[in-house]
């Protein structure tokens, strides 16, 4: 796209706030009807009504539980951080135990395993089995399989530090939190003078959570149609390890800040791909991309940095792709249907505690991979959407479908 157009969409200088929002759309009758509706249920008469009435009391109750379950999130979440820290799913995955079994194995007193594993079955994290045993339940087994939640969980830690004050938050301290301190780069005006201590412990979570991101990525589209695949932002190299377990013969290349980079080419040799993988140190935002590659994915890249800079790194990718190449991106999409809290209300408001970074829309980066000079434009569908939603796009003048 020419300057000259990019400056029409308010992108000369980076563009204005809300410049990808979507436009406002006048109240019709069905947003009218919500309005009354909610007006009514203000009165506390109609609350007892709702509640009572056979047609109504069951939707009543439920909301009532979910609003309950609102309130009570933290204590909910701290009984599932006790859980990871006794190490409970790994000892019932085993077998099912009894809490004087695992008072014995963890040290901690009969009557306070027995009242954690209660809590853990009202949570739906474990079941009861006869004889006084305590089992895995679906979930609490489904949680286990996937190693990188315990990270996730463990790490929140740092973020509830950071929300005890939200209005701080949203009136801008941002800049000055835990989780700004955490993500490095996203507060250093130079993030390629960070050292290792700096990245080490985000770029270890990152590398904790990425099978749970991989699989439905490379499940949906074949990395294997490419010759070599470029990573940027790519961490310790986990997704580049990944594709090339589905793509023996697929080059690989990683792009991402020094210190990173570094623990990128460890694993990378440890893994048996030094042969064929290279890795590059810089930042997206001021040094040049690798060329070579026909296939650039942004695997949980885009949604951490502002739309200034994600015009920014769209071209930086666009400048480095060939006539036959595809930009792969992989995140959590906001509005997505029934994965709406993860991304505009869980990544809305941890990116702000960040200090910079939003989840975004389909239509929105649609409007951005426009701007920036791509065509072809699709969302391929995974598995959990809630987890990472696809989108590929390829330069324009390209002829084909995605």
């Amino acid at each position: 796209m020419s300057t000259a157009a990019g400056d029409r969409l308010g992108m000369g200088d980076g563009p204005p706030p809300h410049a990808w929002s979507q436009p406002p759309r006048r109240d019709g009758v069905a947003d009218r009807l919500r309005d009354a509706l909610a007006k009514l249920l203000l009165s506390a008469r109609m609350q007892r009504v709702l509640t009572t009435l056979p047609l109504t009391r069951g939707k009543a109750r439920r909301e009532a539980a979910a609003l309950f379950d609102l309130c009570a999130g933290f204590i909910y979440s701290q009984i599932l951080l006790a859980c990871i820290r006794l190490d409970v799913f790994a000892l019932l995955a085993e077998r099912s135990r009894t809490a004087a079994e695992v008072a014995a194995l963890t040290g901690l007193g009969q009557e306070a395993v027995t009242r954690l594993f209660d809590a853990a079955v009202a949570l739906r994290l474990l079941s009861r089995r006869s004889g006084g045993r305590y089992g895995l339940s679906l979930r609490g087994a489904a949680l286990h399989a996937q190693p990188g939640l315990a990270a996730m969980i463990e790490h929140h830690g740092r973020v509830y530090r950071d929300f005890e004050d939200p209005l701080a938050l949203l009136r801008g301290a941002g800049a000055d939190s835990k989780l700004a301190g955490y993500w490095a780069y996203a507060s250093d005006a130079d993030p390629t003078r960070l050292g290792d201590d700096a990245v080490a412990a985000y770029t270890a979570l990152m590398a904790a959570s990425q099978p749970l991101v991989s699989s439905q990525v490379l499940d949906v589209y074949p990395v294997a149609m490419h010759r070599c695949l470029l990573d940027v932002g790519g961490g310790d190299g986990s997704f580049l390890t990944a594709a090339a377990a589905r793509a023996p013969r697929l080059q690989l290349q990683l792009f991402d800040l020094p210190p990173v980079v570094a623990r990128a080419r460890d694993r990378l040799a440890a893994s048996g791909l030094a042969h064929r993988a290279s890795v590059h140190a810089g930042s997206f935002f001021s040094d040049a991309l690798p060329q070579g590659a026909d296939l650039v994915s942004l695997v949980r890249v885009l949604h951490d940095h502002d739309d200034a800079e994600v015009m920014q790194l769209l071209r930086a990718v666009r400048d480095c792709l060939p006539a036959d190449g595809t930009l792969l991106i992989a995140e959590p999409l906001a509005g997505v249907s029934g994965s709406e809290a993860v991304a505009d209300a869980y990544f809305g408001f941890y990116l702000m505690a960040m200090g910079r970074g939003r989840p975004r829309t389909e239509e929105q980066l649609a409007a951005m991979l426009r701007a920036a000079g791509y065509c072809q434009i699709g969302r391929l569908p995974t598995r959990i959407p809630m987890q990472t939603s696809v989108l590929v796009a390829r330069p324009c003048g390209q002829t084909g479908g995605v």
